[in-house]
């Protein structure tokens, strides 16, 4: 894999744009409005349900 590559793939997760496409997957959805709305209330609630510490 070349750095460009990587590069690439960490932005990628950095900005939630993996995640996302792996939302869709995982439901059988296509990218709209509706399902990126779906996307931001799931990583709200996960989010929401994590303790913090410190």
């Amino acid at each position: 894999m070349s750095v460009l590559r990587i590069f690439w793939a960490t932005l990628r997760e950095i900005f939630d744009e993996a995640a996302y496409d792996r939302f869709l997957r995982s439901r059988g959805l296509t990218t709209s409005p509706q399902a990126y709305e779906s996307f931001q209330q799931d990583r709200r609630a996960t989010q929401e349900r994590k303790p913090r510490c410190c």
